[in-house]
């Protein structure tokens, strides 16, 4: 399988629309399809965002991956690293610029090693003449001189001309300024000139020249002899003394063979290409005499006339030596303006010295250092996840809270823990068996309301603990991050696919893995259907293990594992790749002044202590003086307060957090001032702690006792063990562990209070105070869980009658096994008949 769905398609813009067309329409398929099967929208529109971009993904792959590496690729070309590559697989438009910027880094990384050869060998040529002509002017300003030593001057002189010349004629070709005029050429005189002029230089080499006398070309007469001039000197200048070099000339139809072929070492096929490069001849480094330009030269002019020049093998029986065959048209095209000729967009083989760039996922750009892609592909990960959503499929639609519940949450954190890079951390370890504790309140109580939270508790400790935050802020980034993370995970997830596919194209071929499954599965669903309908008890087994898969069941079952392995997969990336919560070395800065923060806190002091005085100005007046000053009986007083009194709680913790990040500790005095500011704060918060738990418990008493006010009553009491909390850490001025604490003692108090029985408690305090008042509220009694039904049971009388009316004995299997059903169970031999109990308030 390709890992391009699209690479094929040749038009971005179809690609696009193709995106498009695809995420829509299955995003349209999956919504129809869950409203068809009854899926309720909480649960079918996360499904369907999350298939349509798993869709996109998919579809995606490698579309603007080269994009992304161009950019990377060109920040490195600007540090002058020309040997980086991109990596393009699709026909597109993106496709084919990718391929055209590595035939352009190709190209740049040619002319950088020509320009760092250029210099070199310009710097080479010129010293030798510059150093004689120095030693020259040297002798002539000190009066000493001799002809020959002038002789050596002009020598000198005449190479810089030549070499300066070279260079003149190569600028022209590459500005494409060079003139071609063509006319009849005799080639025969035009050779015996040349080899006259080169036996002219003094070398000691013999020529051999074979040409029909009456060959006549067109050509440009100077640009030619310049051709043969330097093949000439290239030879005589390679060949021993003594030696020969032989010049031959032919016609072979519409065009004529020129050859040169010395007695020298030769070129090896390795080189013979890059000695026609400026600077490109072998020796010219190392004394050979030449400019290293010659072949360059004689390479322009050859392509000027419309022909090519290489060296070729020497014919056999003949010596060794270098081989030079120019090959020219009779007749030279007319010659175009020079243009910059189009670069051909191929695919050629990346150059073994390439470095190819890595893809950047946009999901590195959207997150940046916060949150890094560092996680190894684990396909087992993604495996156990699958596993989970799929035993979620299986086990929780059409069950109440129970074993079943339990078991699921279990697999999920197995699968989160097991994935977890911090896994054997003391805190992490710690989260884990809290969230195992908060998880079993599914089969313990049947109240929805306090197993739903402390489910919802599990999970935000599960995500705190696997990515060990510290602070407040990193616990509500570590919240954050969770769904992020099926965002942030896909570049992961493409991985951890494409290594099990990998692994399964190792173990064999696709198509008899697949045969495999179908036979195997084929034989469970023939034989087990014909043995179930033969025996009664296996049949009961099956009907027990097998759910129920009517296509409207099928629907919500397949929403069910897609949402939960979904949920399950984010969760054990952000434990795999934690993002980072917070930056070492980041301390906040403290004001410079003490009273920044030093006077809106004795301000808040102040306001405590005026609502101290209140409350002491009530407990000594009396309820009668309440009455006659606010018009208000003591219950609706306590009531009208309360819940400003827990929100002012949570807010002075809050000051306590931002006064203790500014305020300074550089003295003793700034220290002193702190603990005595903050620490007053602290006290009078406590008495606010225990005035909203008091007015709590006298409303309660006048009005009965509710759900939401017992988790009030909670929320309050542990805001003020927090107070507490915050006290201690004044005293040493050190407040690391105070997340943490908050974190694991809220955890805590949540799963007290499940332990507790909230609803039966919350029955046996309404059915004391009926007792006591006679007043009672029977329908909100009615709707309390069957973990109240002991309590109605064993108080008999009215509550036994009018608490039970409508409920029935529960009807579990045993993944729906829960504790305060089956206690009520006992309770309960029957349907309750409908009694008219009236509520008395």
């Amino acid at each position: 399988m390709s890992r391009q769905p699209l690479a094929g398609v040749t038009s971005l813009k179809v690609k696009l629309g193709l995106l498009v067309a695809a995420s829509a329409t299955v995003a349209a398929a999956v919504a129809t399809l869950g409203r068809a099967g009854g899926v309720p929208p909480w649960l079918s529109v996360p499904v369907t965002i999350l298939l349509a971009l798993a869709v996109t993904q998919l579809l995606a792959v490698g579309m603007t991956s080269p994009l992304r590496e161009m950019t990377a690729a060109a920040r490195r070309m600007a540090t002058g690293d020309y040997a980086v590559r991109v990596t393009a697989t699709s026909h597109d438009e993106v496709g084919d610029l990718a391929r055209a910027f590595n035939t352009m880094a190709r190209d740049l990384a040619s002319v950088d090693r020509q320009r760092r050869e250029l210099v070199a060998n310009v710097s080479h040529e010129l010293r030798t003449p510059l150093a004689a002509l120095s030693a020259v002017l040297e002798n002539a300003v000190d009066g000493v001189g001799d002809p020959r030593a002038l002789e050596t001057a002009l020598g000198q002189a005449e190479r810089l001309s030549s070499l300066v010349a070279d260079l003149l004629d190569l600028a022209r070709v590459d500005a494409g300024k060079a003139p071609l005029s063509s006319e009849p050429v005799p080639l025969a005189p035009l050779l015996a000139e040349a080899v006259a002029e080169a036996g002219a230089l003094g070398r000691e080499v013999r020529y051999d020249v074979d040409i029909p006398a009456d060959l006549v070309v067109h050509a440009d007469p100077a640009r030619l002899r310049q051709l043969v001039a330097n093949l000439l000197d290239n030879a005589s200048r390679h060949s021993p003394s003594g030696g020969t070099v032989l010049v031959r000339a032919w016609a072979a139809g519409d065009r004529y063979l020129l050859e040169v072929h010395d007695q020298g070492p030769g070129v090896a096929p390795a080189d013979r290409e890059r000695v026609f490069e400026p600077f490109g001849t072998l020796t010219a480094t190392d004394g050979g005499g030449g400019t290293g330009l010659g072949l360059a030269i004689a390479r322009w002019v050859t392509e000027l006339h419309g022909g090519s020049i290489a060296f070729v093998d020497p014919e056999s029986g003949s010596e060794a030596g270098a081989r030079v065959r120019v090959e020219l048209p009779l007749s030279p095209p007319d010659r175009a303006p020079t243009t910059t000729p189009e670069v051909a967009i191929s695919a050629p083989a990346l150059p073994a010295e390439s470095s190819p760039v890595p893809p950047r996922a946009v999901t590195t750009d959207l997150f940046g250092s916060f949150w890094p892609d560092r996680a190894p592909a684990r396909p087992i990960v993604a495996g156990l996840a699958l596993a989970a959503g799929l035993l979620a499929g299986i086990v929780l639609p059409f069950r109440d809270l129970g074993l079943g519940w339990f078991l699921v949450l279990l697999a999920a954190g197995g699968v989160v823990l097991g994935a977890a890079r911090d896994r054997r951390d003391p805190f992490t370890l710690t989260c884990a068996g809290l969230c195992a504790a908060l998880a079993a309140m599914t089969t313990v109580r049947d109240a929805e309301w306090i197993a739903v939270l402390c489910v919802l508790a599990g999970a935000a400790v599960c995500v705190v603990g696997v990515t060990r935050g510290r602070t407040l802020p990193a616990f509500l980034l570590a919240g954050v991050s969770w769904p992020l993370a099926g965002l942030r995970g896909l570049p992961w997830l493409g991985r951890t696919l494409e290594q099990a596919l990998g692994r399964a194209r190792w173990l064999g071929d696709g198509a008899a893995v697949l045969r495999t499954v179908a036979l195997s599965g084929l034989g469970l669903l023939v034989f087990g259907l014909l043995l179930a309908s033969a025996d009664a008890l296996l049949a009961e087994w099956v009907d027990t293990l097998v759910p129920d898969l009517t296509i409207d069941t099928f629907v919500l079952r397949a929403f069910v594992t897609v949402a939960v392995a979904g949920t399950v997969l984010a969760a054990a990336y952000l434990g795999l790749n934690p993002p980072v919560l917070s930056r070492d070395g980041s301390t906040p800065r403290p004001v410079r002044r003490r009273y920044e923060w030093l006077a809106p806190v004795l301000v808040i002091d102040a306001v405590f202590a005026g609502f101290l005085a209140a409350q002491a100005t009530v407990i000594f007046g009396g309820h009668d003086y309440l009455r006659r000053t606010t018009g208000l009986t003591y219950a609706d007083y306590v009531h009208q307060g309360f819940g400003q009194l827990t929100l002012a709680t949570a807010l002075t913790l809050l000051v306590i957090w931002a006064a203790a990040r500014k305020a300074p500790r550089a003295t003793p005095g700034d220290r002193v001032w702190l603990r005595v500011a903050l620490g007053l704060l602290c006290v009078q918060t406590l008495v606010v702690v225990g005035s909203a738990l008091y007015r709590m418990h006298v409303y309660q008493e006048a009005y009965g006792f509710t759900r939401l006010r017992l988790l009030v009553d909670v929320f309050e009491g542990w805001l003020g063990l927090l107070v507490l909390a915050v006290m201690a850490a004044g005293l040493s001025l050190s407040a690391r562990w105070l997340a943490r604490f908050g974190l694991v003692s809220g955890a805590v108090a949540l799963l007290g209070l499940a332990l507790v029985n909230p609803d039966a408690w919350i029955a046996r305090h309404n059915l004391e105070r009926y007792d006591e008042t006679g007043r009672i509220d029977w329908y909100y009694l009615q709707n309390l869980s069957d973990d109240a039904v002991p309590t109605f049971a064993d108080h008999g009388g009215a509550a036994r009658v009018c608490a039970l009316v409508g409920r029935a004995a529960p009807d579990d299997d045993w993944l729906e096994w829960n504790l305060g059903r089956a206690r009520a169970a006992e309770h309960l031999p029957g349907p309750v008949l409908v009694q008219a109990c009236r509520s008395v308030e």
